[in-house]
């Protein structure tokens, strides 16, 4: 029997400020549909949230044809391109006309090098992501959307690790030049696919939810319990 597909993550998810979506975000499930039909998919591991009223956001000083799906309806897409090689993706939050979005910047995928998509240059490539998906609503029939936590992702982040600490870690964006200071930077701690760790943070030696998600391959069923 064909699994089915994750139900997508609705609009009110997305209807709130990017510091509350983004680490919200972190253990839900990124989908592609693929031209065979196949789904590509891996778990959300890195995000980081942008507003408006800061000065690392792109739309924090002026609206322009480039940023527009940043003002836009919550739910939808934003991929821009950096350093003019990279592209980066982001999910429109809170409301309209008020710039706010959460970059994916990592994510985990079954039966894949760890690093496949450890940064969101890399997470963009893998999932052939550029400036042709701008403004693409998230939902199963774009054929790219996000879905919740499955259960099993959902242990994880309540677990602490080895150490004793959280398993979700909250700390500083990174590669930004302004507003180094705001602490909307989320990942899970014990995954070895985080693009850069915080100081003091150490690689784990086992990366847990890379162990579960080898048991999915070839079922896609990102739901299933491992």
């Amino acid at each position: 029997m064909k699994a089915r597909d994750p139900a997508p993550l609705e609009g009110p998810f997305f209807a709130r400020p990017a510091e509350v979506v983004a680490p919200e975000l972190i253990g839900c499930l990124l989908l592609k549909r693929q031209p065979t039909g196949e789904l590509l998919w891996g778990v959300v591991v890195e995000t980081e949230a942008y507003c408006q009223s800061e000065p690392a956001c792109h739309g924090h000083r002026r609206r322009s044809a480039s940023n527009e799906t940043l003002f836009g309806e919550p739910g939808h897409f934003y991929v821009y391109l950096t350093y003019g090689m990279h592209h980066c993706v982001n999910v429109v939050t809170g409301r309209c006309d008020w710039a706010s979005g959460v970059l994916l910047r990592a994510a985990a995928l079954p039966g894949e090098p760890e690093r496949a998509a450890a940064g969101p240059g890399l997470l963009a490539r893998r999932f052939s992501l550029d400036r042709g998906h701008d403004g693409t609503v998230a939902s199963p029939a774009s054929g790219l959307w996000l879905a919740p936590r499955p259960p099993w992702v959902g242990a994880l982040l309540e677990r602490p690790t080895d150490g004793g600490e959280a398993a979700l870690l909250q700390t500083q964006r990174i590669g930004v030049s302004q507003g180094q200071e705001l602490p909307w930077r989320w990942y899970l701690r014990g995954s070895r696919s985080v693009s850069r760790r915080a100081r003091g943070d150490r690689t784990p030696r086992r990366d847990g939810l890379a162990a579960m998600l080898a048991s999915t391959v070839g079922t896609f069923d990102g739901s299933r319990t491992p």
